[in-house]
């Protein structure tokens, strides 16, 4: 076990985290030049596109140092975005120690920051490698003086290196093996495993990915997974060169994969603890939770894509993806359809994508919203995830919102113009700081119903992009909130309601409508679309109807006889309101998004 070295890599996104793993496993021989891509461990298409990695990798790499000693690395991939934290927080569990990685040319961002809390609680030993020092606007002295003054580590223990080129790769492994402390455990004390991460593959079941801190893994025993006491057979253990290799058995401070029939994704949960069934440990590792989404939308069928089609295709996603889940819902304008949770906004963006680009999927989604917890006046409490469910305003006592912690770090240019943004957002300020002469660091409260929609946009929209946030989910509050129906035609449609802030209600309602009135087509009666709170009409806008011509055939005679032909025409149009139906598109769904 001296000779193993368990580590992570965190950084902010684009920071280039999955460049510098590419270069770890060329330069250790763990893929031949025949096997090597750019990104070898980012799998999907759109991990590449979108520059950060979705699904955590882990590779084994051997490295032989220049004083003749073979040492076994296991790189432990984290996921890149805010909305995968509780993933990233259970693979910093699995390690001793970090490369912390920091883009020479942008220097410390928010999410840097949130990785590097994550672990220090986590007690890792960080390397700090300031990365990209190849590029022309790179300004390493910087960066240096930034790790100082605003993360508090030593720029003297600073690795400058390029990930592209290659250059300080060998201080790096260096430093691995010199700062970061081997494993500690007993290979002969009870199972004790930390369930990392799990996939399906459709002819071996679950794989979960493990690292053992005590006794050992080996093929044919039982195990149990604590968290819901489910037991099963090893049938195979092996480890990731990133390929998978299958060895005899998994020891004491070794990371590697378990193949045991698990055909449910659902037993084998992020964080939980494996252990012997027969030799049992006595106490399962902390920090496991459940994983609870925190953002909703609706998913409908559109086009050629019947509500089977999709709903084989969201079981299918959710195999490789338990932190998505859905539920059949039935709204009257839109069909049947899912009602889909999320743990953020980018995990609905990324879900959306891969639906319509693997799947081939047309869908109708409806706008995004957050869990309400509601109490009613009979004293029971309520979880709301769609605005249809909220019970009439005279049977509701109080709603509360979720609210998140939100860390901000922007230049002091573009102080002002971000602080109006918060602001109109609901934001409360908890601190203010200069982290460095041009930088300041911001703590703010706010909604996380504020921030569904374009925050993120905006924010980079304010600060030309150089604002950078990260987020923590910190509970719940009390909020005047309000149910905003949009109406089409005197009916309710219900993919359009929306919960908001009392204040905000009728400006909201406005500009809905009016979006709306423009994406809605024309039909052969007159389309009345209305925002109404209970029974109270706060805004309406007409589509006019297309009108033939009825009057074109005459060319004389008594008026009356235009009367007769328009008093017809007017009499049809109406019969047309109450039988006709509007088909609504997927942009004015989406028309909420566009509100300023």
């Amino acid at each position: 076990m001296k000779n193993i070295r368990n580590f992570s890599i965190i950084a902010h996104i684009d920071h280039g985290k999955s460049t510098l793993a590419d270069r770890l496993i060329e330069r250790t021989g763990a893929l031949s030049s025949r096997e090597l891509r750019e990104q070898v461990l980012d799998m999907m298409d759109l991990e590449r596109e979108k520059g950060i990695t979705i699904k955590a990798q882990t590779a084994r790499l051997y490295y032989h140092s220049p004083d003749n000693q073979d040492y076994v690395l296991n790189l432990i991939d984290t996921p890149g975005h805010v909305d995968f934290s509780y993933e990233v927080s259970r693979s910093l569990a699995a390690c001793e120690g970090a490369l912390l990685l920091i883009d020479a040319s942008q220097g410390v961002e928010a999410q840097t920051l949130a990785n590097t809390y994550l672990a220090f609680q986590n007690d890792l030993v960080l390397i700090p490698v300031i990365n990209k020092i190849d590029l022309s606007q790179a300004n390493p002295d910087l960066a240096l003086e930034q790790l100082e003054s605003i993360i508090g580590l030593k720029s003297d223990d600073a690795i400058l290196a390029s990930a592209k080129t290659g250059c300080g790769v060998d201080e790096i492994f260096s430093s691995i093996v010199e700062n970061i402390p081997p494993p500690a455990g007993d290979p002969d004390a009870p199972l004790k495993a930390l369930l990392i991460d799990s996939w399906f593959d459709s002819y071996r079941g679950v794989i979960i990915l493990v690292r053992v801190f005590d006794g050992v893994i080996q093929t044919g025993i039982r195990i149990e997974l604590m968290a819901n006491q489910a037991t099963y057979s090893v049938e195979e253990v092996g480890y990731l060169t990133p390929r998978q290799l299958e060895v005899n058995s998994l020891s004491a401070g070794e990371v590697g994969y378990v193949i045991a029939g698990i055909k449910e994704l659902n037993h084998a949960r992020v964080g939980d603890t494996l252990t012997e069934k027969n030799r049992r440990t006595k106490y399962p590792l902390s920090g496991f939770k459940d994983i609870k989404p925190m953002v909703f939308c609706g998913m409908y069928p559109a086009g050629e894509t019947g509500v089977e089609d999709l709903r084989k295709a969201l079981e299918k996603l959710r195999l490789n993806d338990f932190s998505f889940q859905y539920e059949p819902e039935n709204s009257p304008a839109l069909g049947l359809g899912f009602r889909c949770g999320f743990l953020g906004i980018l995990h609905r963006e990324i879900i959306q994508e891969r639906l319509e680009r693997e799947f081939d999927i047309h869908l109708i989604t409806t706008a995004p919203s957050v869990s309400f917890r509601v109490t009613t006046v009979e004293g029971k409490d309520l979880e709301i995830h769609n605005p249809s469910q909220l019970p009439s305003a005279n049977k509701v006592k109080k709603i509360e919102e979720p609210v998140i912690e939100a860390l901000i770090l922007v230049p002091e240019k573009y102080l002002g113009s971000v602080l109006k943004l918060l602001e109109s957002r609901r934001g409360e300020q908890k601190k203010m700081e200069y982290v460095s002469s041009q930088r300041i660091f911001l703590t703010y409260r706010l909604p996380l119903n504020e921030i569904v929609f374009d925050f993120y946009n905006n924010l980079k929209s304010v600060s030309q992009g150089y604002a950078s946030m990260d987020y923590e989910f910190e509970g719940y509050r009390e909020a005047p909130l309000v149910k905003l129906d949009i109406l089409v035609n005197r009916e309710p449609v219900d993919a359009l309601s929306l919960i908001v802030h009392k204040d905000k209600a009728y400006h909201i309602g406005r500009s809905l409508v009016a979006h709306m009135r423009d994406l809605i087509p024309r039909q052969q009666f007159d389309v009345f679309l209305q925002a109404a709170l209970g029974k109270r009409i706060i805004a309406r806008e007409t589509i006019k109807a297309y009108r033939k011509d009825v009057l074109a055939k005459l060319y004389g005679g008594d008026y009356t006889r235009k009367m007769k032909l328009l008093e017809k025409q007017k009499s049809g149009k109406k019969r047309m309101r109450k039988i006709g139906s509007v088909e609504i598109p997927q942009e004015a769904f989406l028309a909420l998004l566009r509100i300023k």
